[in-house]
Formats: structure tokens, C-alpha cells, sequence
């Protein structure tokens, strides 16, 4: 499966982490601007093709437009981009210094559906250093060219296991040394009150049923985000932001 990704951030990263997997850039006009310079110019030296002034691919897909980085360049270019094929459950949980060191920070998202949502979360994931993501297979969104491109280069420097089954995978990170973190609207204690001296794998819920179950009952632990004002929820993206700050330690409780 190949991608179409049209921010040039997401393409920068794939240059500089995995050129071979780079097929070709096209620009919609005979120049490049913008980020899309630093783009062609990278490509030129992993001597990747650059055609110029070819029409837009698929008829476009468009960014959304309340996301100014991205609709400034909608139209300008385009790359297409092997897809990513992620890492194994073992790789993602194990030899790391942070979880031996007693923290560290890793995330599971269950069954979210909007690839918007999931592209933000990993790019805050990537933002503050999160160890490691994990993503189910089944009933979520697949990791496509938009996820990538909401993500800003994120998929690239944050490893991402794709998994069948998330209650195994949560098995195996408890069996590595981590502690299992829920997040629920319905959690009794708040973010703060958890504690940031051990490894943590924070779970992120649906965006209309949260946690499932069966997710919830491996939780060690199941925090929420309690409101100040009179909005009383936030959208997970948003949320996933708030909850990876404050235990990365990004952010004052």
C-alpha cells in the first residue's frame, strides 16, 4: 500500500528516516515554496524524482481547513509514500533505559475512529517524547495518508505496533514492567493524582463509548481530567494532549 501525503512536514520526516521508502515528490506548479522547498531539496540529495507543474492525484483529498500548517499548502504538492509497516509488540516494550529507570511513557489507543483524532494524538505523542504507541487493528482507523498527515512527521519518530487484540498487548506490557493508565470521563480520581514515578501505558478510548470493557478491567489505575469550567468534556485528541503533558511532566497539577 502506497500513500498520499500532502504536508510536507510528514514528507521531510519520511526523507530523513526512510528514503528508500520515497517514491516520488510532484509539484502542482513549476517552483516549490514554502516547506516544499526543504522537501525537494532533501529529495534531490536521496536522489528521489521530483516532477513539476502535474496535476493534483485522485481529484484531492483536502485537509481539514481549520488546520492553518496544513490548508497552506493543500494543492502545492504531493508525495507518494510507501506505507509504514510499524514495529512488533516486543520491540515497542522492551530494552527501553526509561522503563528500567522506573518511568517512561507509552500509549494505547482503543478503537478510536477518526484519523484526524489519531493523527493528533501521535503528533503530541511525538511532541513529548512518548515511548511508543500502540493502535488497534479492528474497528479503528487505518493508519492512511491522512492520519499521516495530521501526525506532521509523527508516525516517523514515534514507533507504532499495529495489534489484533489489545487486551494481549496490555498483557505484555505489564509482563515488560509497565503500569496500565485508563482514561474515563467516569474515573473517580484525577490526572493529578496519579502518580509519575513509574512507567506508564495511557489507554485512550473511543470518541463516543470510551474504554471497552474488557480494556478497563487490565487498568491498574483509571484517571479523567476533571473540569473547571462549564464545559465537561473535552475530544480525545484534546484530552490526549492535557493527559500526556501532565504525565510527562510537561505541565504543572
Amino acid at each position: 500500500m502506497v500513500l498520499e501525503l500532502r504536508n510536507p512536514h510528514s514528507v521531510l520526516a519520511a526523507l530523513q528516516t526512510r528514503p528508500h521508502d520515497v517514491v516520488e515528490i510532484r509539484l502542482h506548479s513549476d517552483r516549490a515554496s514554502g516547506a516544499w522547498k526543504d522537501v525537494v531539496h532533501l529529495a534531490a540529495q536521496r536522489r528521489i524524482p521530483v516532477t513539476r507543474g502535474v496535476s493534483r492525484r485522485g481529484g484531492g483529498r483536502r485537509s481539514r481547513k481549520s488546520d492553518p500548517e496544513t490548508t497552506e499548502r493543500t494543492g502545492a504538492a504531493e508525495a507518494t509514500v510507501k506505507e509504514h509497516s510499524g514495529v512488533s509488540i516486543e520491540t515497542l516494550f522492551n530494552n527501553c533505559a526509561d522503563r528500567a529507570a522506573g518511568r517512561g511513557l507509552w500509549l494505547a489507543l482503543d478503537c478510536l475512529q477518526d484519523p484526524h483524532n489519531v493523527g493528533a494524538v501521535i503528533r503530541s505523542a511525538a511532541f513529548f517524547g512518548v515511548q511508543g504507541v500502540v493502535v488497534t487493528r479492528d474497528r479503528s482507523a487505518p493508519l492512511n495518508s491522512t492520519v499521516h498527515d495530521i501526525a506532521a512527521g509523527g508516525l516517523e519518530h514515534v514507533p507504532v505496533a499495529i495489534q489484533g487484540n489489545l487486551s494481549r498487548a496490555l498483557d505484555h506490557a505489564k509482563d515488560a514492567g509497565l503500569w496500565i493508565l485508563g482514561s474515563s470521563e467516569h474515573a473517580k480520581q484525577d490526572i493529578g493524582e496519579i502518580p509519575r514515578d513509574r512507567p506508564w501505558l495511557l489507554v485512550l478510548g473511543n470518541e463516543e463509548q470510551g474504554l471497552r470493557r474488557l480494556t478497563l478491567d487490565k487498568c491498574d489505575d483509571v484517571c479523567k481530567l476533571s473540569p473547571r469550567g462549564a464545559v465537561t468534556s473535552l475530544n480525545v485528541s484534546v484530552a490526549a494532549g492535557i493527559l500526556i503533558a501532565t504525565l510527562s511532566g510537561s505541565t504543572p497539577t
